[in-house]
């Protein structure tokens, strides 16, 4: 059972599964080469614990799963074959692949399924009918099965067939990887080990407006950097010369900062920063040992000083949510910054910290620092984590089972 903003949420272990067949939505989209070789088997392997309880408790399992963006067209360098292949390889046993999600044929080979076998449905996404949670969709894709296991978490901010629209006509309950996400960051927003520390970097305030406004009622420090950091700047009234700036956001950022104040709680700016004179590898680099920028230049990474300065609270801290880059972490020269704060992170970690890292460009960041074992969780969903820490309801949740 897992409990999430007062819901009691049924999981696996709440649930029958010996003979049934249980409809698995995983979230299988790796990242592939032009071969169609899968560089990165992380999310298959986050799947597993799920996949192989419900093999030894004698399920009958169907997994169904989408992979890039096929836009309702059946796209082969799209399919999900080079998946199937890989999970046969970790489960040691075969996985069989299906020429569709839905139709006769899939329906006539789920029904020759017996305990403990897995099959894996084709690219949900090769309908269009998918994204649009089309409901005669949905039934089709439930006629498979008699239960529904939700376990792709990067997916269930997204009200679609295989995340939502099946739950209209199957029981519907969490799969293990959910039940982590959910139990790890729920008590970090609910119940956080105190002092509670935001890291918040990215380049555009306006995606995290409600991230930023819900954390400020639970943090006891809150840090601000990446490209958003420039527009609390302007906000401020300082000059950033060429760096991005949000100027329709400068109000919120106004509001943002006010309420800082009226609850007491600390906003760490970048105090000096490494700026560049234009967006390129090539770029010619300074170091400004202040908060102003000239004109003509744009911040680019957060500077030695701010280093320090963040290390102080991120040391204290018992508990460190961190979501976004602290400057172009993707190009190697001004990516310092970012792979500073995450060394001060894991070595927080190593001091007992719960440290849990939102997905998305923060995971590959921390890839990047060669320092993913180090942390206390990396979220599987950036988009579905930051929804999460807005205090948003998931619509790939809020469809399971009550307990």
């Amino acid at each position: 059972m897992i409990i999430v903003a007062k819901k009691s949420i049924k999981d696996l272990k709440d649930t029958e599964i010996k003979g049934k067949k249980i409809l698995v939505r995983v979230d299988f989209n790796v990242p592939l080469d032009a071969k169609q070789n899968i560089t990165s088997d992380k999310r298959i392997q986050a799947a597993l614990p799920t996949i192989e309880y419900l093999i030894k408790k004698g399920g009958r399992i169907i997994l169904v799963s989408h992979l890039g963006r096929p836009k309702g067209e059946k796209k082969p360098e799209l399919s999900l074959a080079p998946v199937a292949k890989r999970l046969g390889e970790l489960l040691k046993k075969e996985v069989k692949m299906l020429p569709d999600c839905v139709g006769d044929q899939v329906k006539a080979e789920v029904d020759k399924m017996k305990d403990g076998d897995v099959v894996l449905l084709e690219n949900v996404r090769f309908h269009k009918e998918e994204t649009k949670n089309d409901p005669e969709f949905a039934k089709k894709l439930a006629t498979l099965a008699e239960l529904f296991v939700s376990d792709a978490f990067g997916t269930v901010h997204r009200a679609h067939a295989s995340t939502v629209g099946v739950a209209a006509y199957l029981p519907a309950v969490s799969g293990f990887l959910i039940q982590k996400e959910l139990d790890i960051m729920g008590k970090a927003l609910s119940d956080p080990a105190r002092p509670f520390v935001a890291i918040i970097g990215g380049a555009k305030i306006s995606s995290k407006i409600g991230v930023l406004k819900n954390l400020l009622d639970k943090v006891d420090t809150l840090i601000i950097a990446g490209g958003m950091a420039y527009t609390f700047f302007k906000a401020r009234g300082i000059e950033v010369g060429k760096s991005l700036v949000e100027d329709d956001q400068i109000p919120e950022a106004k509001e943002i900062l006010k309420k800082a104040i009226d609850v007491g709680v600390p906003i760490l700016l970048p105090i000096d920063h490494v700026v560049a004179d234009k967006f390129a590898e090539d770029a010619n680099v300074q170091v400004v040992p202040r908060t102003t920028i000239d004109a003509g230049w744009l911040g680019v990474d957060i500077g030695p000083d701010t280093v320090a300065k963040f290390k102080n609270a991120i040391m204290k801290a018992k508990t460190i949510i961190w979501n976004g880059p602290m400057g172009v972490f993707e190009m190697d020269k001004f990516a310092k910054g970012t792979i500073e704060i995450a060394k001060i992170v894991a070595a927080a970690t190593e001091k007992g910290a719960i440290s849990i890292i939102g997905g998305g460009d923060s995971a590959a960041a921390i890839k990047k620092a060669g320092l993913t074992n180090k942390m206390t969780h990396i979220s599987t969903g950036g988009g579905a984590s930051l929804e999460f820490m807005e205090g948003k309801e998931l619509p790939g949740i809020a469809c399971l089972q009550d307990k």
